[in-house]
């Protein structure tokens, strides 16, 4: 047998304990630039969550409950702003609804242009 023979011989091992081909950067480069943008990616995706997580939780505890206080509050701007009332006798000032001032307003408004 040849030394040719030998060494294509397939019981004949040619490893010499090393790679003999250079790495294939493009692949490595083209890996490592998809893992980073899928990290990227999970990073700004798990923000979002975090952040409509966190204003979900806001406004379940402190915005959607509305205060016995509130209501009251609310309940005498409706009274002040829908009623009738004498506010000083002496100086002859009244309390009219909003809508109705707001009619008088426009009415005097109106005859003043003319």
């Amino acid at each position: 047998m040849s030394e040719e023979d030998k060494i294509q011989s397939p019981n004949h091992s040619n490893d010499a304990g090393y790679e003999k081909t250079d790495v294939d950067l493009r692949n490595i480069i083209g890996y490592a630039v998809a893992s980073v943008i899928v990290i990227v990616v999970v990073i700004v995706l798990m923000y979002e969550y975090f952040i409509s997580a966190q204003e979900k939780m806001v406004y379940e505890a402190v915005l959607k409950p509305e205060s016995a206080e509130l209501r009251e509050l609310r309940a005498r701007e409706d009274e002040e702003l829908n009623s009738y009332a004498l506010l000083d006798e002496e100086e002859g000032r009244y309390r009219i609804p909003i809508d109705r001032a707001m009619k008088l307003m426009s009415e005097e408004a109106y005859a003043e242009e003319r």
